[in-house]
């Protein structure tokens, strides 16, 4: 890709189309987060709630059945409003931090089942009580079984789906960002800071769980990839380290420095907030890959 024409009416169109291509992304976030929370609703209406009312099961038992399936409904109830609102980054950014009660479901979720097969073997009113919950029109067949893994299948969907989108956006398939434990964090435009007396440059970076990716928009006349941007740096987050240059006060936008052990990278935004989020989000990043890596 060649650098982009100059004049602002190109970059406008540029970011025009990117803002659409997240509207619509979060458009189908949205409409899939609604349809999930209806059935987790069920779960939690007619079977968590009423048991524990009921004390058919023991809390010790209920724990083990259900988890923390409560708070991850929570999460996604956050979620949802945040996506009703627009704020794709801040919601998904504030759901990754919620990501442990998935780890403890999914290491939980062979002994729910186990524990669910039990109950149902010798627990007859549990058992009567779960079969006349599942008759309710509002599971249209479904069963607790079907169910409980509903969390799992919806977290790897939407992280899957993130991931695609953002590949879909890269020019060419240099950079692979499909792999297994990666997740998407945020995205949004910085100006880079050169190192000798250069003018600002404007890029897209994208972070991630394990990465962070530094694009630049190709050119806007281009037949292929006008709506694309090329990747001129990955950097790996283990190696990094974060820091707020300026940007403490209320004064407008402010600069912060990623340093690496061959690069020292300046990222400038007018907009104190943007960088107020963009630090907390590459900190809590940065400090959980380290932790990752170390422990490898």
């Amino acid at each position: 890709c060649r650098s982009p024409l100059p004049g602002a009416v190109p970059a406008r169109l540029q970011r025009a189309r990117w803002e659409r291509k997240r509207s619509r992304t979060a458009k189908e976030l949205l409409e899939t987060e609604h349809k999930y929370l209806k059935q987790l609703d069920l779960v939690i209406t007619f079977f968590v709630t009423i048991l524990k009312a009921k004390g058919t099961l023991k809390p010790a038992v209920m724990e083990t059945i259900f988890g923390p399936l409560e708070s991850i409904y929570s999460a996604s109830q956050v979620l949802s409003l945040h996506l009703e609102r627009g704020n794709l980054g801040l919601g998904l950014e504030n759901f990754c931090q919620k990501l442990e009660l998935y780890g403890h479901y999914a290491e939980n979720l062979e002994q729910a089942n186990k524990t669910l097969k039990e109950q149902l073997r010798k627990n007859k009113s549990f058992r009567r009580f779960k079969k006349l919950q599942e008759t309710r029109p509002q599971f249209q067949g479904k069963k607790l079984e079907d169910l409980l893994p509903l969390p799992l299948q919806r977290l790897q969907q939407e992280n899957s789906l993130q991931l695609l989108r953002v590949q879909k956006l890269l020019k060419g398939r240099k950079t692979q960002l499909l792999t297994a434990g990666r997740w998407y964090i945020r995205e949004g435009w910085l100006l880079v800071v050169p190192s000798k007396g250069k003018e600002l440059k404007r890029r897209m970076f994208f972070l991630f769980s394990d990465i962070f990716v530094a694009t630049k928009p190709c050119h806007p006349l281009h037949l292929l990839n006008s709506n694309k941007f090329a990747c001129t740096a990955v950097y790996p987050l283990h190696q990094c380290e974060v820091d707020k240059v300026f940007g403490h006060t209320q004064s407008q936008g402010g600069l912060l420095s990623l340093s690496f052990p061959h690069k020292t990278l300046l990222l400038m935004s007018s907009d104190q907030q943007d960088v107020n989020d963009w630090y907390q989000s590459l900190k809590a990043a940065v400090s959980a890959e380290k932790n990752i890596f170390q422990a490898l």
